[in-house]
């Protein structure tokens, strides 16, 4: 177990951004936190989680992905791809460093691979931030996620009373902390005082207004009757299709592709897209969800029973609370579960 004080973290940082790109969480002038490039001075946020996810380190909201150079009655296909450089996200919660497992299935092993999201995956070290002061809004814990020991990361971090202790997980997080041995120290103590905060961490949870909620109703669920649940329509009634859960969830990965015209040829973007938009898969032959209710349902109907019917089980959410802060009517996916539980436990 590496040790560092507190008080030395800017230089760990600094040490870090000297050879590689570095990427952390850092407070804003509104009083949230979002993801920023390090420069010299910048400090780590204090704020359990950034407003948008670190998905966009891998699979960003707009992306060029070819470019087509018109002369005469020529085509030139430009790949517009720069070569990635080597990167570190610091401080990745672990409902997000779960998210990207669930982008991977999506993105890299499921064929044809997307280059694109692979590349950026392999250039990455991620360094996560174990939770010791979740919010109201969390429920990582119901997809199996515990928040004091990230998985999916290169590195784990926990943040001590008076420094922080980081524990290599992979050859890419011990090539990194090996570099950086010269400021660390070593203390087996820390195992203890981890697991003093891992168990006082635990016990607040259990305190939280979600502690409760299980995917037990849902496991293994009949799809078409959750389909056909006539509370769809209740729940669905005040969505404002706007999109915002989407566009702030960790493992949302619905995409459009448009094409450009610039001054010699055409330029082709991927985008992010959302079920919950009324032109969502929009066809020649029409849109094949007219009603809001049916684009509310098949979101989460995503979430809850296609992803893991296709995924061996892992659910397309991991408890991040994004969308409960972010809708502004106050509908999400935790009103869905309990909703729907509740139908299936009277149909038992």
């Amino acid at each position: 177990m590496k040790l560092i004080k507190k008080d030395r973290l800017g230089e760990l940082l600094a040490a870090i951004a000297e050879s590689e790109a570095l990427y952390l969480p850092v407070d804003r002038d509104d009083g949230n936190a979002e993801y920023r490039r390090y420069e010299e001075g910048t400090e780590l946020s204090s704020k359990l989680n950034t407003v948008r996810s670190a998905k966009d380190f891998f699979f960003p909201q707009t992306e060029n992905l070819v470019d087509f150079k018109l002369s005469g009655n020529n085509i030139e296909v430009i790949d517009p791809r720069r070569e990635c450089e080597d990167f570190v996200i610091f401080g990745v919660r672990a409902c997000d460093a779960a998210s990207f497992s669930v982008l991977d299935r999506v993105f890299i092993e499921t064929p044809p691979e997307d280059t694109f999201y692979k590349n950026r995956r392999e250039h990455a070290t991620i360094v996560t931030l174990a939770c010791s002061r979740p919010a109201a809004t969390c429920f990582c814990h119901t997809f199996g996620i515990d928040m004091t020991e990230p998985k999916g990361g290169d590195i784990t971090a926990w943040e001590l009373e008076d420094g922080y202790a980081f524990r290599a997980e992979t050859e890419k997080g011990s090539a990194l902390l090996a570099r950086l041995d010269s400021l660390f120290t070593d203390d087996a103590s820390a195992e203890n005082e981890i697991a003093e905060q891992r168990e006082q961490t635990k016990a607040r949870a259990e305190k939280l207004p979600l502690s409760a909620l299980t995917t037990e109703k849902f496991d293994g669920r009949d799809m078409l009757t959750t389909f056909r649940d006539s509370r769809w329509a209740s729940l669905s009634e005040a969505c404002l299709g706007c999109g915002t859960c989407t566009f702030v969830c960790p493992t949302c990965q619905c995409y459009d592709i448009k094409e450009f015209k610039t001054s010699d040829g055409v330029k082709r973007f991927r985008c992010w897209d959302s079920c919950m938009y009324s032109d969502f898969t929009k066809m020649a032959g029409g849109q094949p969800r007219l009603t809001q209710l049916e684009r509310f349902r098949q979101r989460f109907m995503h979430k809850l029973i296609y992803f893991p019917m296709n995924n061996d089980g892992v659910y397309g959410c991991v408890g991040c609370g994004r969308c409960l802060a972010r809708c502004p009517i106050h509908m999400n996916i935790v009103k869905v579960m309990k909703e729907l539980g509740k139908e299936a436990a009277d149909n038992e």
